[in-house]
């Protein structure tokens, strides 16, 4: 058995009790915790009987339950430390910042979005799309893991709350909406899931921020094909008309959260921002719980920074 199934923290001398010699705190909480001896003892007998892979990094899970992922993967994601755009949340260069630095009275601001400013308000995510969080991502879009859903959904939650004390306390949220068939053919609309996992954790936290999942008020009508197949010009023009408000009377007035899985080069959150606006939303706010930055775009797609004036088109790509 683990250590943990027996309570003794790893490194403690042989015999000590929990937490450590002398700890009578720690032993309280011994005899006041059965059931998480119980947990423990579960995930050892689960795991010794029953082993598996985390999906993310293939090494053993130690714990029993639904999701595919090991704590030292979910641990893994970080938020992002870099140096941003306070628009769209681009990782700026240090040619970025000097640039940027010549308009104090904007912030630090992008060149695409200086050249052409979106309609959402600010777009933020937590955490650069690579290593642990990519292949999470990947195993709910991709391998219908809905599980993963959960984590996935506190990393988006982490998001929101960057967005504390700029956004309004009642906001409607809304999740990107998929083609039909396509969430059909998906079982479901991840973006959808992570926004409901989300607003659970933010119910907890932040019980006093009025926030509303209205996911039907845009739809897709549009079975666009994926971004990566395209050009940046063929990117753009591929999510023209893709979106649609269904409820009208829902929005004049209204700050909207815009939540998707990943925020790629912009043009699905500006696509659906216009969309929002034009029915009469106040503001639009994005949050997203990844964020691909340029150089992982660029090696998606090499024309896209060969071009010229191709950075404000690669922004535009997803």
């Amino acid at each position: 058995m683990n250590d943990n199934s027996l309570g003794i923290d790893s490194g403690g001398p042989p015999g000590a009790p929990p937490g450590g010699v002398g700890d009578g705190s720690a032993m309280s909480r011994w005899w006041q915790g059965p059931g998480r001896v119980v947990r423990a003892a579960l995930d050892d007998l689960v795991t010794t009987f029953y082993p598996t892979d985390c999906r993310a990094c293939g090494g053993p899970l130690l714990r029993a339950g639904l999701s595919p992922v090991c704590d030292s993967c979910v641990d893994g994601v970080v938020e992002q430390s870099m140096t941003l755009c306070v628009r769209c949340g681009e990782a700026l260069d240090m040619e970025g910042v000097r640039f940027a630095g010549q308009f104090p009275v904007d912030g630090l601001v992008c060149s695409p979005c200086r050249m052409a400013p979106p309609e959402f308000e600010r777009a933020v995510a937590y955490a650069v799309y690579q290593d642990e969080l990519r292949e999470m991502i990947h195993l709910l879009k991709y391998e219908r893991m809905r599980s993963v859903a959960k984590p996935l959904g506190r990393f988006l939650a982490r998001a929101i709350r960057m967005l504390e004390g700029e956004a309004g306390g009642d906001l409607l949220v809304v999740a990107v909406p998929l083609f039909p068939s396509k969430e059909r053919e998906r079982g479901y609309n991840q973006a959808v899931l992570l926004s409901d996992a989300a607003l659970a954790e933010l119910k907890r936290s932040r019980p006093e921020w009025k926030l509303t999942a209205a996911h039907g008020v845009i739809r897709r009508v549009k079975d666009t094909r994926s971004q990566f197949e395209l050009t940046p010009k063929g990117r753009r023009r591929n999510l023209q008309g893709a979106f649609a408000v269904s409820d009208r009377a829902a929005l004049p007035g209204r700050e909207i959260l815009l939540v998707d899985d990943i925020y790629t080069t912009g043009a699905t959150a500006r696509a659906c921002a216009q969309v929002l606006r034009r029915a009469g939303a106040a503001k639009v706010w994005v949050a997203t719980a990844s964020r691909a930055q340029p150089e992982m775009i660029a090696a998606w797609d090499d024309s896209a920074l060969r071009d010229a004036g191709s950075r404000v088109a690669a922004w535009d790509a997803g």
